[in-house]
């Protein structure tokens, strides 16, 4: 039985890509001559939106200020999932497809990955305004080196297998949709009375942080029992 962690190629399995939504948001952008590469840049923009909101967030005074800062960190994260999705659906569904294609949907991808995450780490003012774990590590830096360490092992088992594993727990949509929980969370906390929006994030980057790195190790694990398989080892 194939593993239902793979793909073909090196697309995603997303449920959403089979929605209303979705399909539309794909025909409509295809419509207006968008190429997905565009799309996959785009993705970034928005990436570098999230990130300025996490690093403004600390200086808000105002309730307003404070509010559109959280929801724009949010928004940034989820527009650029949504780039993600259209890049491909417009690229595979909507026969736009380039021969740098795949440059084009790895390399923005690990680049809004460290904005955002990096971001985050810096989205309290806690002294010296990095979130830490055990007063030593910077979680939103130590996040980002995670993400990207499982994008490459991902990249790796591809190259040697000749299959994607997409397997979580904290592949790139869990850990997105995990901060996204943080910033709204964070947004609570910063308007309750006893809250704390920097422990909220300590807490959203160490599980981000601990589930990508278990991923890795599933990964690595799924891997290696494919390559042992083809050797016909036990």
């Amino acid at each position: 039985m194939s593993n239902p962690n793979n793909t073909i190629g090196n697309r995603r399995p997303l449920k959403s890509r089979g929605s209303a939504w979705a399909n539309f948001l794909a025909k409509q952008a295809a419509a207006t001559g968008i190429t997905p590469n565009a799309i996959s840049v785009l993705s970034v923009f928005f990436a570098a939106c999230s990130m300025v909101c996490f690093l403004i967030v600390p200086d808000m005074k105002s309730a307003v200020t404070i509010v559109l800062a959280w929801l724009g960190a949010a928004a940034g994260i989820q527009m650029r999932l949504v780039c993600n999705l259209l890049d491909g659906m417009v690229a595979v569904e909507g026969g736009k497809r380039s021969p740098v294609g795949g440059l084009y949907n790895e390399v923005p991808d690990r680049v809004a990955d460290v904005l955002i995450l990096v971001g985050a780490g810096y989205a309290t003012s806690v002294e010296p305004g990095v979130v830490k774990l055990f007063g030593v590590l910077p979680l939103g830096w130590s996040c980002a080196v995670a993400a990207v360490w499982a994008a490459y092992v991902r990249s790796i088992g591809a190259e040697l297998t000749g299959k994607h594993f997409f397997i979580g727990p904290m592949a790139k949509q869990h850990r997105m949709a995990m901060l996204t929980t943080g910033c709204l969370m964070c947004l609570v906390a910063s308007f309750v009375k006893g809250g704390d929006p920097h422990i909220v994030m300590t807490v959203i980057l160490s599980i981000t942080l601990f589930g990508t790195l278990l991923t890795c190790w599933r990964r690595l694990r799924l891997i290696s029992t494919e390559l042992r398989n083809k050797k016909g080892e036990v």
